[in-house]
């Protein structure tokens, strides 16, 4: 389990650091879903589920109407000439760098909270005292709406490709 995650870590960082190296917008958004959906895995690895689950679904549901307008709108979809993805190269470098360190820091620096078993609280039958975080999480953000919200979502992006599909020429 611990090689898994720390390849799917490793494809996640690898693809996210190539969207900034492709010539192409298409090609770039491509690479940040690659990248969404390892981190989505990783997130399933760790037992979330319903997280990891809503990550895949969002993230591709988003990059493919990104997609579709990058190559209906940008005047290089396809990077047949030369383009970069960043303006300030050394700003951003800079940025970046310190981010990860703080980052990193924080992740070997802060504390991490540890959840209480049902024995250390008390109990020593019955159901756990609580709901568990990742079932509230799913309910307070969807509750009896996740067919609704999909429905939505697949009914947005037929009618982003039906509008492209009545706005290109026939030619």
């Amino acid at each position: 389990m611990i090689a898994l995650v720390a390849a799917l870590g490793a494809v996640a960082v690898i693809t996210g650091l190539l969207v900034f190296t492709v010539d192409s917008m298409a090609r770039a958004t491509f690479l940040l879903l690659a990248s969404f959906v390892a981190v989505a895995v990783v997130l399933i690895g760790f037992g979330l589920g319903y997280l990891g689950t809503v990550v895949i679904l969002m993230m591709t549901i988003e990059m493919m109407i990104m997609v579709v307008f990058m190559v209906m709108l940008m005047m290089n979809p396809a990077g047949l000439m030369p383009m970069t993805m960043v303006h300030n190269r050394r700003g951003s470098w800079a940025i970046a760098l310190v981010a990860f360190g703080l980052l990193t820091a924080g992740v070997w620096l802060v504390p991490f909270p540890v959840r209480a078993s049902a024995a250390s609280r008390g109990v020593t039958s019955g159901p756990a005292v609580g709901p568990d975080p990742t079932v509230a999480l799913g309910d307070a953000l969807m509750g009896g709406q996740m067919l609704t919200m999909m429905t939505l979502g697949l009914a947005l992006l037929a009618t982003i490709v039906g509008a492209v599909a009545v706005a290109v020429s026939r030619r």
